[in-house]
């Protein structure tokens, strides 16, 4: 699958951020106003952005929901094994890029977490984990979740999400803050794609 998926020269559709300057140009409305480059703008008297060399290397989490909403299914396969299956396919994807993975299993509380590496042993282990790891919990706390990654990952990130979005709205959560909170702050923080 991922080979299929993979044809031809690779050019991430994501962006690092790159630490090699590439060049200096003229502000165009979009353009991240982050990278306004002030110095120049002041003596030039009209804006100017810096641009930088794109990261190939990135960080991609996989946080994957293991409750017991995950159990139901058809003969074919559960909702679970379906999950397992779509993070895999990412994991092998990031991982023949050059990227690094990480796992975040979690249900009402994070169950697993593995931190992002490199690596066919590391590859394995977490789709060994997406396969047989047994959660201690059953419900689902996508916000707890969420919150944990937001904590641990410093960088700037890929956060592949993979939940049946059946959210226990009763479970305990930061103050003042609610699941939409939470997922606004990853957007901020990362790219955040759910499946």
């Amino acid at each position: 699958m991922v080979n299929d998926m993979m044809v031809g020269a690779y050019h991430s559709q994501f962006k690092g951020r790159g630490m090699d300057f590439e060049e200096l140009r003229e502000y165009i409305p979009g353009d991240d106003v982050r990278s306004i480059d002030w110095n120049v703008t002041a003596r030039m008297r009209r804006p100017f952005v810096k641009n930088y060399r794109e990261e190939r290397e990135l960080t991609t989490f996989l946080a994957v929901d293991v409750s017991a909403s995950g159990e139901f299914g058809t003969q074919r396969m559960t909702k679970r094994e379906f999950a397992a299956e779509v993070a895999a396919t990412l994991a092998v994807s990031a991982l023949r890029n050059g990227d690094k993975v990480g796992l975040l299993l979690f249900t009402d509380e994070v169950e697993l977490f593995i931190k992002p590496k490199k690596g066919k042993r590391h590859l394995l282990r977490v789709i060994r984990e997406l396969l047989a790891f047994t959660p201690r919990k059953r419900g689902t706390n996508i916000q707890g979740a969420l919150g944990f990654l937001n904590h641990v990952a410093k960088r700037r990130a890929i956060v592949f999400l993979v939940s049946d979005f059946l959210h226990s709205f009763g479970a305990a959560s930061a103050p003042g803050r609610d699941l939409f909170d939470e997922i606004g702050q990853t957007i901020v923080r990362h790219d955040l794609f759910s499946y």
